[in-house]
C-alpha cells in the first residue's frame, strides 16, 4: 500500500472516529427532552449525568495519552466506537433515569478514547503547526457531522421512527467504524520501551502547557455545557414550543461549528494561529452574552448559532500548536490537556444544571461567556511564553 493511500485511510478512521465523538457530545442533549417525560428526572438530574459521563472521559483520558505513546493507536480506535454502541443499546432498553448511569459511562469512556486518538493520530500525520491546525480542523468538521448528525434526525424522521430505531442504527454504525480501525495498520509507538510516566511532570511544570490545558478546560466544559442544555434554555426560558423546533436549533448550532472548521480547515494555514483563538473567543463571549439576554426564540437562536461558529476553532488550533511544540510527545501532552479538558467537560455542565435549577437557564450563558473571557486571557499568556520560549 502506497504512502498516500496509508494517509487517507488512517484519516478516514480519524474521521470517523470523531464523527462517533460528535454524536457522543450531542446525544445527550438531544434525547433528554425526549426522554424526560417517561424517565422523570430534572436539570439536576442533567447535570449528574454529565458529571458520570464526563467523569468516565476523564478517567479514559488520564492514562491514554501515556499507552497511545507505548502502544500505539490502533486500541483506542478499535475499541472505543464499540464502547459508544454498547452505550446506545443501553439507552434504547433504559426504563428509569439510574438506568442511564452505566449508559453515560459507557459513552465517556468510548468518547475519550476516540477524542484523544483521534486527534493524536491527524497531529502526527502531519508537520508544522499550520498544517496540523488545519488538518485538526478539517477533523472537527466530521466532528461537527455527528454533532449535528443526531439532532437532524430526530427533527426530521422522529414523526416516522421511535428514538430505539434511531439508537439502534447509530449502534450498528459505530460497530462497524470499530471493525474498520481494527483493519487498518497504524503508525508505529513513539516510545516502545515503557510507558513514559516519568515524562509526566516535566510537561506538568510547563507554562506552556498548562496554559493551553486552561483554554481546554473552559473549551470543552463550554461545549459540553451548551451541547446538553440549549434545549432546555430554548424550550423552558425562551418559548420554543416544540421539542422539534429546539431540535432544529441545535442543529444549527452543531452545524455553525461544523461550517466554520470547514473554513478554518482551509483558512488556518495561512493564518495566525493565537489571532484565531484570541478572535473566536470574543465572538462567542458575544454569542453567550446575547443568548442570556435574548427576548424572544428568533434572538436566542441567532446567539446559538454565534456561539456555535465562533467556538469552532478553539480546540484545533491549541492542539496544533501544541502538537507542533511537543511532537516527541504528543501523546503524553494531548493526555494531559485531553485530561483537564475533560474535566472542564465533567465539572462545568454539573455546574450549570446547579446553576439553572437555582437562577435559571440565561445564567448558564453568563458563566460560559466568563469562560471565554479566561480563556482569551490565558491565550495571550500562552503567546508570551511561546514566544519567550522559541
Amino acid at each position: 500500500m502506497g504512502t498516500a493511500e496509508r494517509l487517507r485511510r488512517l484519516s478516514a478512521a480519524a474521521w470517523a472516529g470523531m464523527f462517533i465523538f460528535g454524536i457522543v457530545m450531542a446525544l445527550l442533549g438531544a434525547i433528554l427532552p425526549l426522554l424526560a417525560g417517561r424517565l422523570r428526572f430534572s436539570l439536576a438530574d442533567i447535570g449528574t449525568l454529565f458529571l458520570v459521563m464526563n467523569g468516565a472521559m476523564l478517567i479514559s483520558s488520564v492514562a491514554l495519552g501515556l499507552v497511545m505513546d507505548r502502544f500505539g493507536m490502533k486500541p483506542p480506535l478499535a475499541v472505543g466506537p464499540m464502547l459508544v454502541a454498547a452505550a446506545l443499546v443501553v439507552m434504547v432498553r433504559a426504563g428509569s433515569f439510574p438506568d442511564l448511569l452505566p449508559a453515560g459511562v459507557l459513552l465517556g469512556l468510548g468518547g475519550g478514547a476516540l477524542n484523544g486518538a483521534t486527534n493524536t493520530l491527524v497531529a502526527d500525520l502531519h508537520e508544522d503547526a499550520a498544517e496540523k491546525g488545519a488538518a485538526l480542523n478539517l477533523l472537527g468538521m466530521f466532528f461537527g457531522f455527528g454533532a449535528l448528525f443526531l439532532p437532524f434526525l430526530i427533527g426530521a424522521l422522529l414523526a416516522r421512527m421511535s428514538v430505539g430505531v434511531l439508537l439502534g442504527a447509530g449502534a450498528v454504525f459505530c460497530a462497524c467504524v470499530g471493525v474498520y480501525a481494527g483493519a487498518l495498520k497504524f503508525p508505529e509507538p513513539k516510545q516502545r520501551r515503557a510507558i513514559p510516566v516519568k515524562d509526566v511532570p516535566r510537561f506538568l511544570r510547563s507554562p506552556l502547557v498548562m496554559a493551553f490545558a486552561g483554554m481546554l478546560f473552559f473549551e470543552s466544559g463550554v461545549e459540553f455545557t451548551l451541547g446538553g442544555f440549549i434545549s432546555p434554555y430554548l424550550t423552558q426560558a425562551v418559548g420554543v414550543k416544540t421539542i422539534t423546533a429546539a431540535s432544529w436549533i441545535l442543529a444549527a448550532f452543531w452545524a455553525a461549528t461544523m461550517g466554520m472548521r470547514i473554513v478554518y480547515s482551509r483558512a488556518a494555514v495561512g493564518a495566525a494561529p493565537y489571532a484565531l483563538l484570541l478572535g473566536s473567543a470574543a465572538w462567542a463571549c458575544g454569542g453567550a452574552l446575547l443568548a442570556a439576554v435574548a427576548w424572544g426564540p428568533w434572538v436566542a437562536a441567532l446567539a446559538v448559532v454565534v456561539c456555535g461558529a465562533s467556538l469552532a476553532g478553539v480546540y484545533p488550533t491549541v492542539l496544533g500548536i501544541a502538537g507542533a511544540r511537543f511532537r516527541e510527545h504528543s501523546g503524553t501532552v494531548f493526555g494531559i490537556l485531553f485530561t483537564v479538558a475533560l474535566s472542564g467537560g465533567m465539572l462545568m455542565p454539573w455546574a450549570a444544571g446547579r446553576i439553572g435549577g437555582a437562577v435559571g437557564l440565561r445564567w448558564i450563558f453568563g458563566m460560559v461567556a466568563g469562560a471565554y473571557v479566561a480563556m482569551a486571557g490565558l491565550g495571550w499568556l500562552a503567546k508570551g511564553w511561546e514566544t519567550g520560549a522559541g
